[in-house]
């Protein structure tokens, strides 16, 4: 089996997802080519503002997010014809441009998806999905918006998720650490707890906080790279994982009312060797048991901190229970599953052609 697999889009956070799939491909045995949809944006970009800079900067010419997101995914459909690939595999899809996955339909070649932002982007992935012959999605509870789609969970890296690796002497210690977007519900949650003699750290994007906003004096990075995430994680006492909430972005924001799967952090956690504190959806308790405490609000939060910042013993039993309770989840596994739902796919699609100027 021939497969592209086009990248996230993204340069950090769910770029893991990217690696850890391709390399988990390549060592199936799957002659797998690479599409790095994140630099060809960036390429895109500067040359699409190169043109409106030569046509006179005229407002109606300036490029819009669309024009850079069609022109860095366009080549996937000529590297998929030149390598004569069985399937194209996206991930995520957010950055990926729905008009070519309708030319590689009328070009006949099969292309599947996995979501990766369930249930915050649903709607428009269930669109998505109607361009392309299979999807999966990391949401268990979303699977019943789509026609065409499986469940298919997060996974981490053995490769780079693991404990007792070197970590770099200048990455900071703290008590608490959490590295991720500032979405208003994580806002809302960690400005209601006491912090005071507790270290904490966030790193990540915190813009919706306000200049003089009191959990400014926490913030000691904007986006990190995932390797450094993971150096962040290892020096921690405690690694918190909060679950988003949030359906797109702002203060007001609509946000989702119910979800059960475990986001990447929760396998990336365990697979280090840390001791995670999470908020409440059922795989957590699932997968982990007890040996990851889980808190209902604010105050049942800084009541976990504390005290397991005062029990080095329980923090570390945790750790360990919780690493070997994570052990099989790798994208290892995860690529033998999408590999037979790929190889069971009829060879000739039953689903119908697009019509032209669709």
């Amino acid at each position: 089996m021939r497969i592209l697999l086009v990248g996230a889009g993204a340069s950090f956070s769910i770029k893991d997802v990217e690696n850890g799939y391709y390399r988990a491909l390549q060592q199936a045995g799957v002659e797998t080519k690479l599409y790095l949809l994140d630099r060809r944006i960036g390429i895109a970009q500067r040359w699409l503002r190169m043109l409106w800079r030569e046509r006179g900067r005229r407002p109606e010419d300036a490029p819009s997010f669309p024009d850079v997101i069609y022109r860095a995914s366009i080549e996937a459909l000529e590297m998929a014809l030149r390598f004569q690939v069985d399937w194209v595999l996206v991930i995520s899809g957010m950055f990926f441009h729905p008009d070519v996955l309708v030319m590689l339909r009328r070009a006949g070649i099969k292309t599947a998806v996995l979501f990766t932002e369930s249930p915050y982007d649903d709607d428009a992935q269930v669109r998505m999905a109607e361009l392309v012959d299979w999807c999966w999605t990391t949401e268990r509870s979303s699977v019943r918006r789509f026609s065409n789609a499986g469940y298919l969970r997060h996974a981490y890296d053995p490769e780079s998720h693991r404990p007792l690796a070197e970590v770099p002497l200048d990455t900071p210690a703290h008590d608490v650490v959490f590295v991720g977007t500032g979405f208003a519900e994580r806002i809302e949650l960690l400005e209601a707890v006491n912090w005071k003699g507790i270290d904490l750290g966030l790193y990540g994007s915190w813009s919706l906080l306000a200049p003089r906003h009191g959990l400014r004096k926490y913030v000691r990075g904007r986006e990190v790279p995932n390797q450094d995430a993971i150096g962040l994680y290892r020096r921690a006492k405690i690694g918190l994982n909060l679950h988003r909430q949030s359906m797109g972005w702002g203060h007001n924001a609509p946000r989702i009312e119910h979800a059960e799967s475990l986001n990447p952090r929760a396998y990336e956690l365990a697979a280090c060797g840390v001791f995670q504190i999470s908020d409440r959806r059922a795989e957590v308790m699932e997968t982990f048991g007890y040996a990851v405490p889980t808190f209902p609000d604010a105050v049942g939060l800084e009541l976990l901190v504390r005290d397991y910042l005062s029990h080095d013993s329980e923090r570390l039993a945790c750790a360990l229970s919780a690493h070997r309770r994570i052990l099989p989840h790798t994208f290892a596994a995860r690529a033998s599953t999408i590999l037979a739902d790929l190889e069971a796919f009829p060879q000739t699609s039953e689903r119908q052609p697009i019509a032209k100027g669709a």
